[in-house]
C-alpha cells in the first residue's frame, strides 16, 4: 500500500504544486486548505503516514495545528512549511513536535527529500537519542552532537549531521577568537571558547547554514567568526547564573 500524505496549506497554488510532486514520487495526497479542515481530514490518523503542514495561515496556524495532530496521534509526522521561518520558530516547532521543518519556496527535490527522510526516521530512535537541544531538523538534514568522539580541542565543535538522502557527514565548527573577543567587549563577561555557550552557537551557526543554503558545508567544515547581537544579552546571563558559564 503506498504511503498517505496530507498537506495543509492555505494557498492553492502551493498545494497543488506539493501535490504533483509527491503523486510523482509515488504517494497518495489529499489536501485541506486551512488548519481546521485538515484536522478534520486527519481523523483518528491511522490513514496517515505523512503531514505536510503550512506555518502561516489564517485561523489556526501552523503551530496550533500541530500541537493539535500532536494530541491526536502523538507520533504524528509532521513535516512544517513556511516561508517565513527563523531558527527560534524551527526550534519551537520541534518542541511541539514537528519531525522536519523545510523553507518555502522550495524545489521539488527538497519536499520529496523531507518527505522520504521522515518516513525514514525511527520514531522511538529517535526519542531515545536525544534530548531536544542535540537533535536539531532543517530541510531534511539532522544534526547530531558528536559526543562519542575524542575532544578536538576548546575551539572546535564536532557534529554529524545526515543529508536527505541518508548520507552522514562529520562537519567541524570552529570557535573564531574574534567571536570570543567580540563576546567579552559586549558583556564584560568572558565566555571561553570551551563553554557550553559556544556549543549552543556553533550549533546554531551550523543550522542556519544548512537552513538557507540546502547543502552540507563546503571543505566539511565552518567558522563561526561573529555573534548575533540579539545573543548577546543569552551569553551574559549564561555566565550570571553560574551555569555552564566558563
Amino acid at each position: 500500500m503506498r504511503e498517505r500524505i496530507l498537506i495543509i496549506d492555505d494557498e492553492e497554488h502551493i498545494r497543488r504544486m506539493m501535490r504533483l510532486t509527491l503523486e510523482a514520487a509515488g504517494y497518495r495526497v489529499e489536501e485541506a486548505g486551512n488548519g481546521l479542515e485538515g484536522l478534520t481530514l486527519y481523523g483518528d490518523s491511522s490513514n496517515w503516514s505523512v503531514v505536510v503542514l503550512d506555518q502561516r495561515m489564517p485561523g489556526m496556524d501552523g503551530l496550533e495545528t500541530l500541537g493539535e495532530l500532536k494530541k491526536q496521534n502523538a507520533d504524528a509526522r509532521v513535516v512544517m512549511a513556511t516561508a517565513y521561518a527563523s531558527i527560534e520558530l524551527a526550534v519551537d516547532a520541534m518542541k511541539v513536535g514537528a519531525t522536519d521543518f523545510v523553507r518555502k519556496p522550495m524545489t521539488p527535490e527538497v519536499l520529496r527529500n523531507a518527505v522520504a527522510a521522515v518516513l525514514a526516521k525511527s520514531q522511538t530512535v529517535a526519542k531515545e537519542l536525544h534530548p531536544l537541544i542535540q537533535t536539531i531538523t532543517m530541510n531534511g538534514f539532522t544534526i547530531l552532537d558528536d559526543e562519542e568522539s575524542p575532544a578536538l580541542g576548546h575551539s572546535q565543535r564536532r557534529f554529524i549531521v545526515t543529508t536527505p538522502a541518508g548520507q552522514k557527514h562529520e562537519v567541524l565548527v570552529e570557535i573564531d577568537v574574534e567571536a570570543v573577543s567580540y563576546v567579552e567587549r559586549m558583556t564584560g563577561r568572558r565566555l571561553r571558547p570551551e563553554s557550553s555557550f559556544w556549543t549552543s552557537q556553533a550549533r546554531r551557526f551550523l543550522s542556519d547554514f544548512l537552513w538557507h543554503e540546502r547543502k552540507v558545508p563546503p571543505m566539511r567544515s565552518l567558522v563561526l567568526r561573529s555573534v548575533d547581537p540579539d545573543r548577546l544579552p543569552i551569553a551574559a546571563r549564561w555566565q550570571a547564573e553560574g551555569a555552564k558559564g566558563n
